[in-house]
């Protein structure tokens, strides 16, 4: 039975985990370490890790913090954020990451996803896509990068197409027209990426409430992230898998290593 996966998402700003509305106005939320290991002890089945600022600062990622996560937590971490070569996602992963998360350099570095692809497996290129509706886009969604600070040329659906044949082992939507505004997820826009990719996609931006996950699933996402619901403590991660699971939807189950360590 296929199983669904619920993801927190840290964006990270200056070192800290940040949350805004729409990639615009944020407000720090307080350091990344505990806030994963707390994550991972609820229930998570996998943590995404995103530096927002290091692409457009022309840095690679923290590796010291994605280490001392790495130490502490027992779930897959996933990082995005500064990745420009080989070499830095290969030091991701070496620093404890499972995933590397590709955005603003996939579609001028294809290459680069079928490089990682290549030496360290499919399973491990996530590509993230920065997508706002656009009606001059052929599909009506245009790519941003940048951390959805500057506009492409890209139509985000014909990107998608023509990324998947370089090594692209599952992609995150990430809607900025819903980005915190706890309203739902943009499902037409999960709807069209689900009609050109067969691979395992993540939906993130726009949850508010347990509903709006379980309609993703429903309308075809594998995995949900969330940001605003667990970092504001609306809801505990167990509390939103039970809910989701009495909606007839199979939910992955985490046992927390601190209840095994104790």
């Amino acid at each position: 039975m296929h199983k669904r996966r619920i993801i927190p998402c840290l964006d990270i700003r200056d070192g800290k985990v940040t949350k805004g509305i729409a990639f615009q106005n944020n407000v720090d939320l307080g350091d990344p370490v505990p806030l994963a290991q707390g994550y991972a002890d609820d229930g998570a089945d996998e943590i995404v890790i995103y530096d927002i600022t290091a692409s457009v600062e022309k840095r690679p990622p923290d590796f010291a913090t994605i280490n001392d996560i790495a130490r502490r937590v027992f779930v897959p971490i996933t990082i995005g954020g500064g990745i420009q070569t080989f070499e830095d996602a290969s030091r991701c992963i070496h620093s404890g990451a499972e995933k590397v998360s590709l955005n603003s350099i996939a579609p001028r570095k294809p290459e680069l996803l079928t490089a990682i692809a290549s030496h360290f497996g499919v399973q491990a290129v996530v590509l993230s896509i920065d997508v706002a509706r656009d009606a001059t886009a052929p599909s009506g969604w245009r790519l941003f990068t940048h951390g959805g600070r500057t506009a492409t040329e890209l139509d985000a659906i014909d990107w998608v197409t023509r990324a998947l044949p370089y090594g692209v082992g599952e992609i995150c939507i990430n809607s900025i027209d819903e980005d915190g505004k706890k309203a739902g997820y943009d499902l037409p826009l999960l709807a069209a990426v689900r009609k050109v990719a067969n691979v395992p996609l993540i939906i993130s931006g726009g949850a508010g409430t347990v509903g709006h996950m379980v309609d993703a699933f429903r309308a075809g996402a594998d995995a949900a992230l969330t940001a605003s619901i667990v970092h504001l403590g609306l809801q505990s991660l167990q509390d939103i898998k039970r809910e989701i699971a009495a909606q007839g939807i199979a939910m992955r189950q985490q046992i927390s290593m601190s209840s095994v360590l104790a």
